[in-house]
């Protein structure tokens, strides 16, 4: 973008407009979700409504590239744009095959260079389910990606894939809670109702992380006398 200080400000929608070539997924709800997180911080006209400057169109290029070519979390983007890591030019770190829906697809051994991981935990998560290929080209997404680098977190604390096993159950059985309050969204065939469904489910996806978090913090002390 090679505006200048002088450059009138832009609405949400143009700016929104200005990125589509560039990110396919951008919408007017995943901005202002984007805003809720503190990500973001427009300039307000006298009436209200959001303006952005060219610094604040460059900073959201930049969090929606880290979304989508190194799949960076928000708390992870949040803490490189405080310290000054990120920049709007700074080229990709992690990179993968993308299919015709741009969507990266990783085959076991792609996986494994990808995650650094052992391959006996990669076959192990997927004996047990908790990563699953595609039925359509037998591959993995980038959410199989993150559960096994979470895994590898856990490891070191002597939670392996049966371990796993248990809290995927219980995640199962919750997630039909929400998905009966984001899959009329999901399901519709308005394009802007699905983003806006989408940037629901992963409002409700950090709550619910939070909340499961305070339970299991209350629930071990308790157990443990604290």
């Amino acid at each position: 973008m090679t505006t200048n200080s002088a450059t009138k400000p832009l609405t949400i929608g143009t700016v929104c407009r200005t990125l589509r070539d560039e990110f396919d997924d951008v919408s007017i709800s995943k901005i202002r979700f984007l805003e809720d997180q503190g990500l973001l911080t427009p300039r307000r006209s006298p009436g209200g409504y959001r303006q952005y400057g060219v610094e604040e169109v460059d900073r959201l290029r930049t969090i929606l590239r880290l979304q989508r070519d190194e799949f960076l979390p928000l708390r992870v983007i949040r803490e490189e744009l405080a310290t000054g890591i990120a920049a709007p030019d700074r080229p990709a770190r992690r990179r993968a095959t993308a299919g015709g829906d741009g969507a990266r697809r990783y085959a076991r051994d792609d996986l494994i260079a990808e995650t650094a991981a052992d391959g006996e935990l990669v076959d192990e998560l997927a004996e047990f389910g908790l990563i699953v290929p595609a039925a359509s080209d037998r591959q993995y997404g980038d959410v199989d990606v993150e559960i096994v680098r979470l895994a590898m977190q856990l490891a070191p604390f002597g939670l392996g894939p049966r371990h796993l096993r248990q809290f995927h159950a219980a995640v199962t059985r919750a997630s039909g809670m929400l998905e009966g309050v984001v899959s009329p969204a999901l399901r519709s065939r308005n394009t802007d109702r699905r983003e806006a469904g989408l940037d629901d489910l992963s409002a409700l996806a950090r709550i619910s992380a939070d909340l499961a978090e305070r339970f299991l913090v209350r629930e071990v002390l308790s157990a443990a006398g604290g």
